[in-house]
């Protein structure tokens, strides 16, 4: 077949080459014209060549043959081109080409080569050059080769048959335009489970891929020339994994679960976990629980933990041991996402009990609400706000006991009772404290009253409602200016009104003016404003640079309260345009309402009583320190006793000092002058002392002196004082308590005999030589 191609081939160049000479022959010799005048033109008379690959031949293995139009016997043939001279040659004389290497289509298929024909001895171009090409014919040489050695696929288990899993493709370099040449055919060599197409595509051949079974595959794939001329084959291999799918139902581990919990436990926290087995993948486990049978749905919930799997037992509510100690339930675990097909049939029941067993622990109390709000109205006291109220969840049921932290926000302002009422300890003013925020404890108490540990802590929130306590005031403060030879009707300023108290919609703010002795005038807009205009015009500013004007404002609340606010109007100087050009700086006036200037008014009544009732006592001091004949320094050296042991202010007696002086002289003196002279209230009762014989005119001469000093002293009144004693003379009318004076009596006034203190040891030796009878011998003789 390829010898009878190549000979086609070859005639078919012979038949182009004589029919391209024939048609210049015919051409040159066509009648109607002269040779001898036209020339005539040269041209090749070929353009390609044909030559097979991996010829067994002896080399040089001709190709073809080279030849112009004009024959010359001078001409000479070359071969210019990157394979001339290498690979090809031709013969200058005859111009054949023959091939110097065994060809290889598919390493190159195609040689383009220029032909020349210069002179022989000028080797001159008796032609203009011209470009050919050898094309090397294609042989069936080679196999198919893989382009990987190794393919990866993957294909969903469980595919129904004819699923397409990956295209593989061998590669023969043989020229495809050939017929067969390069055709493939594929063979699966390993891989029961799996086929091949003749375009290379693999398939499934069974719907029972299982990855639980078997998760890769392991496929050889055979790729064979068509011709088969050689018998030559490639193989690769095709790596096949299955992918999961959600096809396997879940599975508990065991039928029964226990669990055992305090009943303190919180909402929401885990009581325990449920497992199951499902040998998916964890991105196809989508169990869920669910309890199917039992009372206490309401009571607990089954949550899925999709990382592992699991379901996760949570209380929904709060325990009670006092309630229900043992919980007890049926629950089931489901795929609501798998696929029915992958099963065969429907879901099998997959059921387990649980069972949930309280525990008792010692509660805190419980607040009946999670928070308390209460109202109450502002400047007011009340011994009942609201009540909260707290139980000991616990079978014991003991007492509670209330107690606001005062570390909370304005709880040093409230109280709270044994029974939980709250009340107010002062009143509040809504505009400072709008709300209270209180955190109320409630503490356990055993059975003689003391906190056993336990407590719970409630806030309360108190809104603190508004009265109308506040009167009106602007707005804003005001700095309203006017020419000085402004004309009657000009608008001065207008002005609002505010209110601290919670403004309703309907309020309504009434202005006017304190005194209508201005040269302003007052306009109440009736929508909360009001305008200040001009009432006379041209202000002197030589008697007043600044007008002071009282607006009064009221608002129409339950009461309905005025305040007073004043607008300084400064008068200006302006110019012909009524632009002001200097006006005088007025610092900021701070509207004042009637009851804070009733208050200073008051102020000021107090300090000027206060300051008038002192002079008045001072110039009484003087008039009675004149009426005695003594200086003003006198007054303040005055003998003042302080019988601070008595039982009232009558035990205080002031006296003139001036009496010590006497103490210095020995003839009579005026009798002593007492600022406040009242009768003795204890009569003295002296003793007469135990002396021995021989000693009772001497002890009487003795007493005798001591009285005439002690006289001397009281009615000297003309000598300098030095010093101001403090005598305690007795202890007044209301007292039960004897004198405690030394200075009025003497040893011989008590009824007491101290001679037992020499019996009380050395310590009261002392007292007993001042006291006892034979101390006193002692000292008269």
């Amino acid at each position: 077949m390829q010898t009878l191609m190549m000979l086609v081939a070859t005639l078919g160049i012979s038949v182009c080459l004589v029919a391209t000479a024939s048609s210049h022959t015919v051409q040159l010799d066509s009648p109607g014209r002269l040779p001898a005048h036209q020339r005539q033109k040269r041209d090749w008379i070929w353009n390609q060549m044909h030559i097979d690959e991996e010829k067994n031949a002896s080399l040089p293995h001709y190709v073809g043959k080279i030849k112009s139009s004009a024959n010359r016997k001078n001409a000479k043939y070359l071969l210019e081109g990157q394979s001339a001279g290498k690979v090809f040659q031709v013969n200058a004389d005859t111009g054949d080409v023959y091939a110097f290497e065994r060809l290889d289509r598919e390493k190159v298929s195609e040689y383009h080569l220029t032909a020349r024909i210069v002179d022989k001895d000028t080797s001159k171009n008796l032609e203009s050059p011209s470009s050919f090409t050898i094309k090397v014919h294609d042989v069936n040489d080679n196999w198919p080769v893989f382009t990987h050695r190794l393919f990866n696929a993957s294909v969903p288990e469980m595919s129904t048959t004819g699923t397409s899993v990956i295209r593989v493709t061998a590669v023969d370099a043989d020229d495809p335009t050939v017929a067969d040449h390069a055709s493939v055919m594929y063979h699966i060599l390993k891989g029961d489970d799996f086929a091949i197409d003749s375009s290379g595509r693999i398939f499934t051949t069974t719907n029972n891929l299982d990855r639980e079974k078997q998760a890769r595959y392991e496929v050889v794939v055979e790729a064979r020339d068509a011709q088969g001329l050689r018998g030559d084959s490639s193989t690769a291999t095709v790596l096949i994994t299955l992918q999961d799918v959600n096809d396997n139902f879940p599975v508990f581990t065991q039928t029964k679960y226990i669990f055992t919990v305090p009943e303190d436990i919180r909402v929401g926290r885990p009581v325990g976990s449920l497992f199951v087995e499902d040998p998916d993948e964890p991105q196809n486990r989508m169990t869920k629980y669910s309890i199917v049978q039992g009372e206490y749905r309401d009571t607990f919930t089954i949550e899925t933990d999709s990382m592992r799997n699991e379901g996760i037992i949570k209380p929904i509510k709060p325990l009670d041991y006092e309630r229900v100690r043992q919980y007890s339930f049926t629950i089931e675990a489901t795929d609501p996402t798998i696929n029915l097909r992958y099963l065969g049939g429907p879901p099998p029941k997959n059921t387990a009990r649980v069972i949930i067993n309280i525990t008792d622990v010692d509660e805190p109390p419980n607040f009946q609400e999670p928070f308390y709000h209460f109202k109450l109205q502002e400047n007011l006291k009340k011994p009942l706000i609201g009540s909260v109220l707290a139980i000991d969840p616990d079978a014991a049921r003991r007492s509670i006991g209330y107690s606001i932290r005062k570390t909370s926000d304005k709880g040093q302002f409230f109280g709270i009772t044994k029974q939980g009422d709250i009340y107010n300890e002062k009143e509040l003013d809504r505009e400072i404290y709008p709300w209270c925020n209180l955190t109320v404890e409630a503490k356990e108490l055993d059975s003689s009253g003391n906190p056993t540990g336990k407590e719970s802590i409630v806030q309360v929130h108190i809104e603190v409602l508004d009265e109308n306590d506040n009167a009106p005031e602007f707005a804003q403060p005001y700095e309203p200016k006017v020419c000085e030879n402004t004309a009657p009707g000009k608008l001065v300023v207008r002005i609002s009104a505010t209110d601290k108290d919670i403004t309703p919609r309907d309020m309504k703010f009434r202005f006017s003016l304190s005194t209508d002795d201005s040269n302003f005038t007052l306009t109440d807009n009736h929508d909360n404003t009001a305008n200040i205009t001009v009432k006379y015009g041209q202000f002197d500013r030589e008697r007043a640079k600044v007008h002071f004007l009282p607006v009064l404002i009221s608002d129409n609340g339950r009461p309905s309260l005025t305040g007073t606010s004043t607008l300084a109007v400064a008068v200006c100087k302006c110019d012909e345009r009524g632009e002001f050009t200097f006006c005088e700086e007025v610092g900021a006036h701070v509207g004042v309402s009637i009851q804070a200037l009733v208050a200073i008014f008051l102020c000021i009544l107090t300090i000027a009583a206060v300051i008038t009732l002192l002079i008045f006592l001072r110039r009484r001091l003087r008039r009675q320190a004149r009426a005695h004949g003594k200086s003003v320094p006198e007054i303040h050296e005055q003998l003042v006793t302080y019988d601070e042991e008595g039982g009232g202010e009558m035990d205080t007696t002031s006296y003139d000092v001036s009496v010590l002086n006497s103490a210095r002289r020995s003839e009579a003196k005026p009798p002593r002058v007492a600022l406040d002279a009242r009768p003795a209230l204890y009569a003295q009762v002296q003793k007469p002392p135990r002396l021995g014989p021989g000693a009772h005119g001497r002890l009487g001469e003795m007493a005798a002196m001591i009285e005439v000093k002690k006289e001397e002293a009281d009615q000297d009144g003309g000598g300098p004082p030095y010093d101001t004693l403090h005598i305690y003379g007795y202890e007044g009318s209301e007292s039960i308590a004897e004198s405690l004076s030394s200075l009025g009596t003497d040893s011989s006034d008590s009824d007491v005999d101290y001679d037992f203190l020499n019996d009380w040891g050395p310590r009261f030796k002392m007292l007993a030589q001042l006291y006892g009878s034979e101390s006193l011998e002692e000292l008269v003789y």
